[in-house]
């Protein structure tokens, strides 16, 4: 399942690769699927050719891992007890942490983790300017490419595909500081049409 995003990104951009991809990083395996696909599809010749495209990590730093052995260059992933906002990410012993680590090394990428605050600024960025209500792992992704931009490490000409795993309403807990409910409407059909109409 996780590979098969790596083909729809190259699909929807009309069968090219894009020069960066930032993911998400729970147990390692989306980021390491997603680069195994652009490595098939570039294989089999069905991509247009350029380099390979640099792929970036984003954890919690209450559940960093994989970000922390990145840091320490390490080659195998201590495991971590999680405490974070970012529950969907929060594996604290990555079974594929240290393929991970191999993947942003060969492309030239990096692992960074983020915080909580930063993951609800995510959030609410990517809300406000694109519409998107995002969960907790689409915050992580949003303050990561923020650390990124900001840190040179990424760059900011380059085309960049960020991995947005979930919709809001799965973390809801993590926003309600700032985001109510600004209706309630019973379950009735009648009711959504007279709030909807």
């Amino acid at each position: 399942g996780s590979k098969s995003v790596g083909y729809e990104i190259a699909e929807q951009l009309g069968w090219r690769l894009p020069q960066q991809v930032v993911s998400p990083v729970a147990s390692g395996s989306l980021l390491t699927k997603v680069d195994k696909a652009f490595g098939e599809l570039a294989a089999l010749g069905f991509v247009e050719g350029g380099a390979e495209p640099r792929i970036f990590g984003a954890q919690a730093t209450g559940c960093s891992p994989v970000s922390q052995a990145y840091s320490a260059g390490w080659d195998v992933v201590r495991p971590v007890k999680p405490d974070t906002i970012a529950k969907s990410l929060a594996i604290g012993n990555p079974a594929d942490g240290p393929y991970a680590l191999d993947v942003v090394r060969r492309t030239g990428g990096s692992i960074s983790a983020v915080s909580d605050e930063d993951v609800v600024d995510g959030i609410r960025l990517l809300a406000r300017t694109e519409g998107i209500f995002a969960e907790t792992a689409g915050g992580v992704v949003v303050a990561t490419l923020r650390h990124l931009l900001k840190e040179g490490l990424l760059d900011p000409e380059a085309e960049t595909v960020i991995l947005n795993t979930g919709e809001g309403l799965k973390t809801l807990d993590a926003v309600m500081d700032f985001a109510r409910p600004s209706a309630t409407i019973s379950p009735d059909v009648d009711a959504v049409r007279a709030h909807v109409c």
